[in-house]
């Protein structure tokens, strides 16, 4: 765990300069806007280790699988997203030494990402090995005002000579993924042109054959003159360069203002007249104002989203930081788009949806954003159906069965292994109770009739020909699976995964009533369209549903995460040395998957979905089981424990999840943070508080709150748009005061008593009976 973080309440702050912390730095204060986004690599060169990394949403390449066996069904590729054009690129040559900070001498560094205002800033000093001095100060932006649009201001001061220093402000387009296999590159050039010091790039991928013209334009100012400038360019790359005489004491000043353009949203003919046209206003407009209109967007995001938390910086800094790259990576602008688990931060999983986004990300855009935000999720999913039962089809499953991918870009399924991609199928019922939670919260059932119950359908067809009669048990058992433990594989009778298929087979049976009693003619509709036969159908669903089979250990009496759990070795992780953690990078395979020991909650996501199923002390019994089982060792693991152990009252508990879930990169807990930030799990994070601290639920189509606070916090607050309502609920020991902005009132429940919060402000006391 690392611990160089500054703490402040609105900015990531990194003070001092350790090259052997610039990647995870790098990924810590990267930047990005829902349509594209950068890691922070520096402007000038770097020769030390780095991840470069520019990213354009939806933009990928389908890389070869490589795997040494075949196996029908196995997907042919694993898509990427793909490192796209560098536009921040500013070479400076003092006197024809390179400013490099790998091989200078770095003093006063300062990083500053600025939550608040949405921008990434720099300072230091450094001094060459001729033993000239200079300062540098830069800040950028990926503006999500124009989303299309990112500048930068970088101003360079002689501190002890003065001399020539060359600059060249460049897009280079010559780059590579990280994973690439045989290190391959992905782009090839079509165009380029240079005019009115404004630099063109058009390239094109391999294979997928998405265009994107990347645009820049380079203003450098000296003496308050604007300076010459000379085109140069070579394949893949163009540029603008001038040489100045810098006067001891001076500074110039170099102005960047750029775009991303992508033939998902222009045609190929008409990509580089749009490029030139979005150019041509930006710089119309110039930094200073660009900077402006970036700063009143964020405002207006953080007047959805922000949570304050008084008493506790670290915390405090953790939500805000957590919330910031949620809302950097998705705007919902775009219902193709969707939330890779490293957002804009970097290329491990290739960027691609899992069903992180369904069971993690859903809550926090319903609470936080305009309903459409996450209804385009949904409809990401919706539009993707037929996918979904092609990739069924090529398992075996037929008759409309749709197998929703574990990886994809487009609908495919893109996971290259065979473990997850076979048998991590529980991803399907993320999907389906991300409709149900979508619903629950907004009160809007007519979307089932518009797209959920088709997926429904789909779905719950999947779970009927995925399990088998057990003639020894007399049960239905679901086999060969993998649960969201993924330190367990080819097991059966996932107790989740059962779970989990039950209720979307009851579900959708409800779905489709409400769709029949509503919009008759709609539902008529779907059951043509889906050949559906509704009698046999149900009743076979039905059937499954009520005779499906559930581990459980009488001794211990916990349902048991699949059949033969308590064959293994029961030695508890207080018990495991922490010089053997983690485990996934300090033992074998074989010895992790013959070990109890679990990556992430499995039963207990199962009981987090359905808690209103199981009374405190099954609750408990099962949290202490698992939980003492388990290392924590997916980012996706921590919010849950500590929403379950709110729900139990055990405030420790709660507390220590709460801070490893919302610190994770920032203290880079798992050792990982250098390859990408952790984006699907901040999510996680603001479930800790609201779900788990504020004790939110959506009962009866009312929020109930059963609130508690930790101790080392004086009061939390938040912001909630509910059903057309937007409030701001204030916690302390003793109330709960909630300003209700809606013109009507609002019914809502304080520890299962009913209140009416009028327009305005509403004060509710605790009191020893009521808690």
């Amino acid at each position: 765990m690392k611990n160089y973080i500054k703490a402040d309440e609105w900015n990531i702050i990194e003070e001092g300069f350790d090259p052997h912390l610039n990647k995870v730095s790098e990924s810590l204060f990267s930047i990005g806007n829902g349509r594209m986004g950068q890691r922070a690599n520096f402007e000038e060169s770097y020769s030390g280790e780095t991840l470069q990394g520019n990213y354009v949403a939806g933009v990928y390449y389908p890389d070869k699988t490589r795997v040494g066996w075949w196996k029908n069904g196995y997907p042919e590729y694993f898509a990427k997203v793909l490192n796209a054009a560098n536009w921040i690129g500013i070479d400076i040559s003092i006197e024809s030494e390179v400013l490099d900070l790998f091989t200078c001498k770095v003093t006063a560094f300062k990083r500053v990402l600025d939550m608040q205002q949405g921008t990434l800033s720099r300072t230091f000093t450094a001094e060459l090995n001729s033993g000239k001095i200079v300062q540098v100060e830069a800040i950028r932006f990926c503006s999500i005002a124009e989303d299309e649009l990112a500048a930068l201001r970088y101003k360079i001061t002689a501190v002890n000579f003065e001399g020539s220093i060359a600059i060249t402000s460049f897009v280079d387009g010559d780059v590579k993924n990280q994973d690439a296999n045989y290190d391959e590159k992905f782009w090839n050039e079509v165009k380029q042109e240079q005019v009115n010091d404004t630099d063109y790039l058009v390239l094109r991928t391999k294979k997928t054959e998405f265009d994107v013209c990347t645009a820049s334009h380079t203003t450098i100012v000296y003496n308050s003159e604007t300076q010459n400038l000379k085109p140069v360019s070579k394949e893949k790359y163009v540029g603008q360069t001038a040489a100045i005489y810098l006067k001891q004491g001076t500074a110039v000043d170099i102005y960047k203002v750029a775009a991303n353009l992508s033939s998902q949203n222009y045609s190929k003919e008409e990509l580089l007249a749009a490029a030139k046209a979005k150019m041509e206003r930006a710089v119309a407009k110039g930094f200073d104002q660009l900077l402006k209109a970036q700063i009143d967007a964020w405002a207006a995001k953080w007047q959805e989203s922000d949570m304050v938390i008084e008493g506790d910086v670290k915390a405090q800094q953790a939500i805000r930081f957590n919330i910031f790259q949620l809302n950097q990576t998705y705007t919902g602008k775009d219902a193709r788009l969707n939330i890779g688990p490293k957002g804009f931060t970097g290329e491990k999983y290739g960027g691609s949806t899992y069903w992180d986004t369904e069971a993690y990300c859903i809550p926090f855009y319903l609470s936080t954003a305009p309903q459409e935000v996450a209804e385009n999720l949904l409809v990401y999913r919706y539009k993707q159906l037929d996918k979904a039962i092609e990739n069924a089809k090529k398992l075996g499953f037929n008759n409309g069965a749709a197998l929703y991918p574990m990886v994809t870009m487009n609908g495919e399924e893109c996971h290259n292994e065979w473990e997850i991609t076979f048998e991590e199928i529980h991803r399907n019922g993320a999907i389906a109770f991300a409709i149900f939670n979508y619903i629950r919260y907004t009160g809007k059932e007519n979307y089932l009739a518009q797209y959920g119950l088709e997926v429904l359908i789909g779905i719950a067809r999947f779970w009927k020909q995925r399990v088998n009669w057990s003639v020894d048990k007399q049960k239905y058992v679901m086999l060969g699976v993998t649960g969201p433990n993924e330190y367990e594989n080819n097991i059966n009778n996932n107790w989740y995964t059962n779970k989990l298929a039950a209720w979307c087979l009851r579900y959708t049976i409800e779905a489709a009533a409400v769709v029949k009693t509503q919009d008759p003619e709609k539902y008529k509709a779907i059951l043509e369209k889906t050949n559906f036969k509704e009698e046999q159908e149900f009743s076979d669903w039905t059937a499954v549903a009520d005779q499906m089979y559930y581990p459980y250990d009488e001794k211990e009496q916990v349902f048991l995460q699949q059949d033969g759990f308590m064959d293994k070795e029961q030695i508890l992780v207080k018990d495991l040395p922490a010089t053997e953690r983690p485990l996934n990078q300090k033992w074998s395979w074989d010895r992790i998957l013959r070990s109890c020991y679990i990556k992430q909650a499995d039963v207990l996501q199962g009981m987090y979905f359905f808690e209103d199923e199981f009374d405190q002390e099954t609750l408990k019994r099962n949290y202490n089981f698992y939980e003492s089982r388990t290392v924590h060792e997916s980012s996706l693991s921590p919010c849950v424990h500590s929403i379950l152990a709110a729900k139990l009252s055990d405030e420790e508990k709660a507390y220590e999840f709460y801070l490893r879930t919302a610190r994770l990169d920032l203290d880079d807990y798992n050792n990982d943070t250098e390859d990408g930030l952790h984006i699907t799990s901040m999510a996680g994070t603001w479930m800790s508080i609201v779900e788990g601290f504020a004790g939110m639920r959506v009962r009866n189509g009312q929020l109930n709150f059963r609130p508690f606070l930790p101790k080392a916090w004086n009061s939390f607050s938040f912001n909630i748009g509910f059903r057309g309502a937007q409030l701001n609920v204030h916690i302390t020991a003793s109330q709960i005061k909630i300003v209700n902005n809606a013109d009507q009132a609002l019914e809502i429940s304080i520890f299962n008593q009913p209140y009416t919060v009028p327009n305005g402000e509403k004060v509710i006391t605790y009191n020893e009976q009521l808690v």
